[in-house]
């Protein structure tokens, strides 16, 4: 198993059990970069330690903060918003470039559909 996949498996782990994600913002905003495909990806971590973690290493973020997200609002808003816009979900980046699994929003929630459908959340 990739890095890439070993940290998206963590990312559905975690977020199942917790019921939360974690992004990051500045003063300018939440990031969205380009990905090596010309897409742009915003990144979403299953824990705050591992968006402090992005924020320590990576110096693109340096200044940034983490963001707590409930399930609900992450599907309800921010995947719907990066489904229109037609960005990708960034799933748990790590390394000092912060690169991983960028998937389309559509993937996440049907995933959130599955989990709700067979957990009752």
């Amino acid at each position: 198993m990739s890095q890439s996949a070993s940290q998206a498996a963590i990312f559905y782990r975690d977020v199942e059990s917790s019921k939360k994600v974690w992004t990051i913002k500045d003063s300018g905003g939440f990031p969205a970069p380009k990905n090596r495909d010309g897409i742009r990806a915003m990144p979403f971590w299953s824990s705050k330690s591992r968006a402090e973690i992005i924020i320590k290493t990576v110096k693109a973020y340096e200044g940034f903060e983490p963001v707590e997200l409930d399930l609900n609002t992450f599907y309800n808003y921010w995947l719907k918003i990066l489904k229109s816009h037609k960005q990708l979900v960034g799933i748990n980046w790590s390394g000092k470039k912060a690169v991983g699994y960028d998937i389309p929003p559509e993937h996440v929630i049907n995933w959130i559909d599955k989990i709700r459908d067979t957990k009752n959340i």
